[in-house]
């Protein structure tokens, strides 16, 4: 992929100001349009070699078109709140939402590639890297952005020559650091691994632009012109063809039985719940002030039928932690913002720091149930949720996050109480909702969402706890105490 941007491309001082009118004019009128329909948004990714102008070429962007709608973050070393983080968080909060441009200076590749070659990550972690991008870039176009991928190349004697002019000028010298003049010692090295990479992360809907950087002219005008059609193509309605995926198990197989047989008959009197509830949050308490929890993070979330007692679950786990070291964040319909971005931004803006919770009241799960039963996405949307989701919580766990997913379930026939002791209680009036009694016409399709939910995603990283929740001392006590024993499993 590399030799077509290494054989001199050029372009003559008068053709390059001739076309700069007409692409800036081009690219103004596009980046208004999108603006205007909310459309996109378009995500740039500049990478390559260094002194191969990538920078020049991003103030170039921003120079033909309004800066004020575009967003430039330029990916180095990670800052202190993006190191107490799985890798791909500061990613997820610099995503542009639609309407808008984003441009991501090298971003989740050229550390990857260095790392390697420096042998700081081995062959079989690079190829599951690799794998990861590719899914998260897939995961991205699919959720409507359009990404476009610009590798800046030179030739080794180019980048040689363009390094030396750098240091030869007091006003540029300060540019070149240690890291390129190591980067051009072993440049043959770091071809190879740059070939597999553009090679293995080229994927349909988000191909890689190889780009030679020697000439400025060339560089800055392929690159505006790719942008340039990039926008048309969106202004003009274009969508990627809707990826293929694996349609849920029919429910003829019977996984519905997972929930159907729980034995909602458990109960716990109110002598042992008073003895037993205290108990096992004291060790959570203890566990969660360990020194080893400081490099973890964990994340609770709780799903269940409407009425089954998250909320009270939720406050007995709260009682149990320092108020300084977690997060409760109710889950609702996402707002105007939320909807602008891919269905995880939301949940990946809220992860937690190492040594923090976040405690989730309803969680990513409401794409494969509420959005799925009610209509509110298609059919691909929540069929391909299933992996994204997966993949999600496989990035934290192996982050350092514990996961701890709940589900509570209660009898239609308790759910009918609980309603009517709502409506009759005056501080409980506002837990019951229009959305809740027409949820329950539709408990047979809930129920199949559900199980197939826990089907496809109790995985041994992030396994499902299933909770009878009939009895609210129960459910209580044994989610406090699955919290601890799986923290006892990671900290131990």
């Amino acid at each position: 992929m590399l030799e077509s941007a290494e054989v001199g491309h050029r372009i003559a001082k008068a053709t390059y100001a001739r076309e700069e009118i007409r692409l800036r004019e081009a690219l103004l009128n596009g980046q208004f349009e999108i603006g205007e329909a909310g459309r996109g948004p378009i995500l740039v990714l500049i990478s390559g070699l260094e002194g191969g102008g990538r920078g020049d070429t991003a103030n170039k962007l921003n120079e033909w078109m309004d800066p004020r709608f575009i967003r430039t973050h330029a990916f180095g070393p990670g800052a202190p709140e993006e190191e107490a983080r799985p890798l791909a968080w500061r990613y997820w909060r610099a995503l542009p939402p639609r309407g808008r441009v984003g441009i991501f200076m090298n971003a989740w590749y050229r550390q990857l590639v260095s790392a390697h070659v420096r042998r700081q990550v081995s062959d079989a972690q690079f190829d599951a890297r690799l794998q990861e991008v590719r899914q998260f870039e897939q995961m991205l176009t699919d959720e409507g952005i359009v990404l476009l991928k610009f590798w800046i190349h030179l030739s080794r004697d180019a980048q040689k020559r363009r390094l030396h002019e750098l240091e030869s000028n007091p006003k540029t010298r300060w540019r070149v650091t240690a890291v390129d003049r190591a980067a051009l010692r072993h440049y043959n090295k770091y071809h190879d691994k740059w070939e597999q990479m553009l090679r293995e992360t080229s994927i349909g809907p988000a191909p890689w632009y190889v780009v030679e950087g020697a000439d400025p002219n060339y560089r800055n005008l392929t690159v505006g012109k790719i942008v340039e059609e990039a926008m048309v193509r969106v202004n003009a309605g274009a969508k990627p063809a809707p990826r293929t995926v694996v349609a849920p198990a029919p429910s003829v197989i019977g996984n519905v039985a997972l929930i159907r047989r729980l034995d909602l008959t458990q109960k716990l009197d109110e002598k042992s719940y008073d003895r037993e509830l205290p108990k096992w949050q004291a060790k959570l308490a203890r566990l969660t002030q360990r020194k080893r929890f400081r490099d973890r993070a964990m994340i609770l979330a709780f799903e269940g039928s409407d009425a089954a007692g998250k909320g009270g679950a939720i406050r007995r786990v709260a009682l149990s932690l320092d108020a300084r070291q977690y997060v409760i964040v109710p889950i609702a319909a996402p707002s105007d913002e939320e909807l602008a971005y891919p269905f995880l931004w939301r949940f990946w803006r809220q992860v937690p720091a190492r040594g923090g919770i976040t405690i989730f009241d309803r969680s990513w799960y409401g794409r494969v149930l509420v959005e799925r039963v009610e209509g509110y996405c298609g059919v691909s949307d929540w069929m391909r949720a299933y992996d994204e989701i997966n993949q999600f919580e496989e990035q934290l766990v192996r982050a350092g996050t514990i996961i701890c997913k709940f589900w509570l379930q209660i009898s239609k026939e308790e759910q009918l109480k609980r309603f009517a002791l709502r409506q009759k209680t005056a501080f409980k009036r506002f837990k019951i909702t229009k959305d809740d009694w027409r949820n329950r016409k539709k408990w047979a399709a809930y129920e199949q969402a559900v199980a197939d939910m826990v089907d496809r995603t109790s995985t041994e990283l992030a396994p499902w706890t299933l909770v009878e929740a009939e009895d609210k001392h129960f459910s209580r006590v044994k989610i406090v105490k699955s919290i601890v024993r799986q923290l006892e499993r990671a900290l131990d």
